[in-house]
């Protein structure tokens, strides 16, 4: 059934009142069935994109919101003030080298995006790109990445004007662009070592997933490329990349819970394909290239993984040799090899950790860091003959730092600092440590915390944020803007629940499929933890988290809403069942090895347990901001406009329920710098206002 526009406007402005009370979407029936079982979804409407009844809701929706603001726009105006007092307009990166350039990106005062200047060999710097250029007229752009070619003579841009991730790829030389667009492409390019032949991958128009691996001659047409590898199970998706010594490109193959890699030669313009290690189900691996042969990463016999060494492409995992065992309390998360060392990524009981192993004799060594709430990683490292390597480290109270260290000399100093604009910051005026929550089965769940000096903790309100998908850590970084929320006598806490890797693959493991349940119930006895020791304020807890993370506040708001007072949940993934039901929706096949396939009744009735829209009901709930973009590709507007619109007509309290749908936006918001902070400013008001008695 269809809805008429000029209906569903006339029963919005009903219940509206000039926008000044909520919008109430018509109910329509729709019967959805599975496995016998019956579930009526009477907004099932809202999934007619662009149509006009579906536009003029979203519409309704965004007037109420901003009337819902203006009591708040003070405080978002001065919260953008303190940003732009904190943050230095004219921001600028670490300088890094690629193809023997060093290039550094810069903001500007006054302009959305950044420039990127290229240090010629004289030394001056020179403006080499700039988004803003780009961005002229565009509601919305991304520049996903940028390639120079070897000789540097020609550089690819990758870029999406929509926000919907469907990458358009051009090629610029001598300052002009060529005729070359390759488009539906995932944002990313590798360049073959002969300067003019380049391999990119595609993706399912409708479905979103790269599956198709392209090479393509510079001057040529995009319909003359050649397709060189298809990913035919639809649970894979493809990625492509270069080995550090530019002997090989890679191509990736892989799902939640295998991976296959395949080797071209770069030297060869019309290289052909070999498989590295045939795919096994369960074995996860990636392999990197040194003179000597190949060392792989894998966690063949090791759930933490293990690396191997093969002097040529193995006939199988059996033949490789053992470089660095298993440790069953230690996760090795990412392998980086150069000519005389390895640099491996470990995390360490939640802690990150550098290692190098040198290559010859296998003496090791770590990096010391100091502390148990920071971020450590690489930083550009171009070169696989370096005699430096670079790395980054930050902590929830301490700006990032570049760092350079010497592989001869193990000397280490500060190749770049990030400083804020406000002379009066200090780290020394903040505290963060690391908490242990227990969980409802005896678990320790780890909790990162930071608060201002001098904060009496248990009547000082408290921000959880959360994830726990994927195998995702959140990391424990420095956020400037976090600031303004910290001064006002906020706690801010990270829960490292399980369903990410902060413990190890086990951890990952233990909050995926039919254990999923345990994030949600993880998060909320961290809450608990949190209010019960004094650590705040127990009646003033408020949660944030997005995509699945917003599926973790929708989860924790039916499970617990009396813990909450107020809850963000940005582009939220809301509608678990139906959408693992509908293979044509972007991203759904390939997530079946994260959630469960509902098509298997096991699965079905488990995500039934926990889907947060299937589980609305009525009762009191916390105030919510809920966000949404409409060109989101990972995360489609309907599941949170169905999901307000169903909690609107079952909630028995009027506590504020705000939902915004930016129409010009993806799954990671608007785009510029201005955008992107009015986004952050509007969270952070909506909740410093529900604390402060601004709103209800």
């Amino acid at each position: 059934m269809k809805i008429k526009p000029l209906f569903l406007f006339f029963c919005i402005l009903m219940n509206l009142d000039f926008f000044a009370q909520e919008p109430v979407a018509p109910q329509i029936d729709h019967n959805l069935e599975q496995h016998g079982h019956q579930r009526n979804d009477p907004y099932y409407w809202l999934r007619e994109r662009d149509t006009q009844p579906v536009l003029d809701y979203l519409q309704a929706e965004n007037a109420y919101a901003a009337a819902y603001f203006k009591a708040l726009d003070p405080l978002v105006n001065t919260l953008l003030q303190e940003f732009e007092q904190r943050i230095d307009p004219n921001e600028t990166s670490a300088p890094f080298v690629l193809n023997g350039y060093q290039y550094q990106t810069r903001n500007v005062e006054g302009l959305d995006y950044q420039q990127i200047f290229r240090y010629e060999l004289d030394g001056k710097a020179v403006l080499f790109f700039d988004e803003n250029e780009r961005a002229k007229g565009k509601s919305f752009y991304e520049l996903a990445s940028w390639v120079p070619s070897p000789d540097n003579q020609i550089l690819a841009v990758c870029e999406d004007f929509k926000g919907r991730r469907k990458y358009e790829i051009r090629f610029r030389q001598n300052g002009k662009y060529l005729k070359d667009v390759l488009t539906e492409t995932s944002g990313g390019l590798v360049w073959a070592n002969d300067n003019k032949t380049v391999y990119y991958t595609k993706k399912d128009p409708e479905t979103l997933r790269e599956y198709l691996v392209y090479r393509h001659t510079i001057g040529t047409a995009q319909t003359a490329d050649e397709l060189i590898f298809e990913e035919k199970d639809d649970k894979f998706s493809v990625g492509i990349g270069k080995t550090l010594t530019g002997k090989y490109i890679q191509i990736y193959s892989y799902s939640s819970t295998t991976s296959e890699v395949s080797l071209l030669d770069a030297h060869l313009a019309k290289a052909t394909l070999q498989v590295f290690l045939p795919r096994k189900a369960g074995h996860i691996y990636e392999v990197e290239h040194h003179d000597n042969g190949f060392y792989i990463l894998s966690n063949d016999n090791a759930i933490n993984n293990r690396i191997l060494f093969s002097k040529g492409i193995p006939k199988d995992i059996a033949a490789c040799q053992e470089v660095v065992e298993h440790n069953p309390k230690v996760l090795i998360e990412g392998l980086s090899v150069f000519k005389g060392h390895l640099l491996i990524e470990e995390r360490d009981n939640g802690l990150l950790k550098l290692k190098l192993k040198n290559v010859t004799d296998g003496q090791e060594k770590y990096i010391e860091v100091d502390g148990e709430t920071y971020y450590l990683g690489l930083a550009v490292n171009d070169n696989y003959a370096a005699s430096k390597i670079y790395y980054v480290f930050n902590s929830m109270t301490t700006p990032s730092r570049v760092y350079s260290y010497d592989l001869q000399t193990n000397k280490r100093d500060i190749f770049f600092e990030k400083k804020l604009k406000d002379p009066t910051f200090t780290p020394d005026h903040y505290v963060s440590e690391r908490v242990w929550a227990t969980a409802n089965d005896g678990t320790k769940i780890p909790v990162s915390i930071v608060y201002k000096k001098g904060t009496v903790l248990a009547k000082a309100p408290l921000l959880l944020y959360g994830y726990g998908s994927y195998g995702y850590t959140i990391p424990d970084i420095f956020s400037p803007t976090r600031i303004s929320l910290l001064d006002r006598g906020f706690v801010f806490a990270t829960a490292h629940i399980r369903g990410c890797k902060y413990l190890g693959e086990a951890w990952y493991q233990d909050g995926k499929f039919d254990k999923k349940i345990n994030t949600f119930t993880d998060f909320i006895n961290a809450a608990e933890f949190l209010g019960h020791m004094g650590y705040c304020d127990p009646a003033h807890i408020y949660a944030n988290g997005g995509s699945a993370g917003g599926l973790l506040m929708g989860a924790i708001s039916n499970m617990a809403p009396y813990l909450f007072k107020g809850i963000v949940s940005e582009v939220p993934f809301v509608d678990v069942v139906t959408t693992m039901l509908d293979e044509s929706i972007p991203l759904t096949t390939g997530e079946y090895e994260e959630w469960g396939n509902p098509t298997d009744p096991h699965y079905y009735y488990y995500l039934l347990k926990y889907s947060p829209y299937d589980n609305l009901h009525a009762m009191d709930y916390p105030a919510m901001y809920v966000t949404s973009g409409y060109h989101d590709s990972q995360v489609q507007y309907w599941e949170p406009a169905k999901y307000v619109a169903k909690l609107r007509t079952l909630r028995t309290n009027k506590e504020a329920l705000i939902f915004e749908c930016n129409m010009d936006a993806g799954h990671g918001g608007g785009s510029g710098r201005s955008v992107e902070r009015l986004e952050r400013a509007k969270v952070l008001a909506f909740i410093i206002g529900l604390e402060q008695g601004i709103t209800h």
